[in-house]
């Protein structure tokens, strides 16, 4: 009875997957037999040898969800990446996105399979291309996202994964996903030492609406901190005025060794500051970040060379390290050289006395790289503003908002008073 059933199942498979509309028709049947697949998940394993990935894409994913559903022990785990990999790379995008809820949880077991077996590299393009299939445009944020990124940094694939973040995202299902994605995003900047990228994740983060702190947030605030002090030599504890009040309240209490580290930082004193990461070492390497700290140290010397071309011409290495802190001319030259090599400074080193030259900064602003180099960014200004009037425009004929912003205006007619505290937060 029961192979006969699943017999005919798959015989609708192979029948129906020619058209679109037999593969719509096939995904009623496919919906109504999703209970006896899984009873039969076996079985019906023992098939797929049958089906082609590319042609009967949509039968082939109800079954293969329902072989890794149940968790596998490390001894099976390697048995089953092969067949998930070799779908994500044949299958339909047509066919997957009529079930795209079950094709994104393959992809997130192929995550958990390769992580069993500690080698993330196996899901890193085979999750890329399942971005690519099933995200309507590349605006828009899927649930992958963030595991994507997640097997880039355990696999230290860092340039692989920065390519994804260069999309701009303006499509959100789901908060969490924007958190994760922006919280991985940031640590794969990190290491690019793309750190005005990273900056920029971290604050959508810290910044996002919450009505609940979340420990997401609690460690990208702590890293915004860190790289704030690597990359802009500074860091403000005031929030933007957008922050949710939750985020304003809370996060500054559970982030207190940082909020102390760049206090310490504004001071100057490389000492001191070496002295308090000596005594919080342990807070840091418990939070993973004992190495930004590390980079936040190093960042002063390069921030008390930066304020050196504020004031003079020409300086010797011997200055240099006096004035920075540093201990010999030749730890002055390794950081003036690594400064002039990112392009934090301008300047040059006469090797025969030992002098520092500094120098103006040389783009004149008229090259035909600066000029398409602005003209595409003026271009994706526009298309971000085109899309921002377009959101609007949704927002204001949306029947849940304009319900909501009157039952707000209601509140506020009746409660609008100097004396009296809000009682809700937006």
């Amino acid at each position: 009875m029961n192979s006969n059933v699943v017999e005919s199942v798959v015989t609708q498979i192979e029948g129906l997957s020619g058209s679109s509309e037999g593969v719509a028709q096939l995904n009623t049947i496919l919906k109504q037999s999703d209970d006896v697949i899984r009873s039969q998940s076996a079985t019906f394993a023992s098939y797929l040898t049958r089906l082609d990935p590319s042609i009967h894409s949509l039968g082939y994913l109800y079954i293969l969800e329902a072989c890794t559903a149940s968790p596998v022990p490390e001894a099976r785990a390697n048995e089953l990446i092969l067949p998930v990999v070799r779908f994500i790379d044949a299958c339909s995008v047509e066919q997957i996105r009529l079930a795209s809820d079950k094709f994104i949880t393959v992809c997130k077991r192929l995550h958990e399979l390769v992580m069993i077996l500690n080698a993330p590299m196996r899901a890193v393009a085979p999750l890329l291309t399942a971005i690519h299939k099933i995200r309507p445009t590349p605006e828009h944020l899927t649930p992958l996202h963030s595991d994507f990124l997640q097997v880039c940094l355990s696999a230290k694939c860092y340039k692989t994964g920065y390519s994804l973040l260069e999309d701009d995202i303006c499509e959100v299902d789901q908060p969490r996903d924007f958190f994760l994605y922006c919280y991985y995003g940031g640590m794969i900047c990190i290491g690019q030492k793309r750190f005005a990228k990273a900056l920029e994740l971290f604050h959508n983060v810290v910044t996002a609406p919450m009505s609940t702190l979340s420990a997401i947030v609690v460690e990208a605030y702590k890293k915004y901190i860190l790289v704030s002090l690597i990359h802009l030599r500074q860091f403000s504890s005031s929030f933007p005025k957008y922050t949710s009040a939750v985020a304003q309240r809370n996060l500054k209490n559970f982030s207190q060794p940082y909020i102390e580290l760049a206090t310490s930082y504004s001071i100057g004193s490389i000492s001191e500051l070496k002295a308090f990461v000596q005594a919080n070492q342990e807070k840091f390497e418990n939070g993973s970040n004992l190495g930004l700290v590390k980079q936040v140290v190093s960042s002063m010397y390069k921030r008390n060379i930066q304020r050196l071309t504020q004031t003079y011409l020409t300086l010797s290495l011997q200055d240099i390290a006096n004035t920075a802190q540093l201990s010999t001319p030749k730890e002055a030259e390794m950081h003036v050289l690594e400064m002039i090599e990112d392009g934090e400074i301008y300047a040059t080193i006469n090797q025969k006395d030992g002098m520092v030259r500094f120098l103006e900064d040389p783009e004149q602003y008229k090259t035909c790289e600066m000029i398409e180099h602005i003209d595409t960014s003026i271009q994706r200004i526009m298309k971000l503003s085109k899309k921002l009037t377009t959101m609007d425009e949704s927002m204001s004929c949306d029947p849940v908002y304009l319900s909501k912003i009157g039952r707000e205006r209601q509140r506020h007619d009746f409660d609008d008073f100097d004396n009296v505290p809000p009682r809700f937060n937006l």
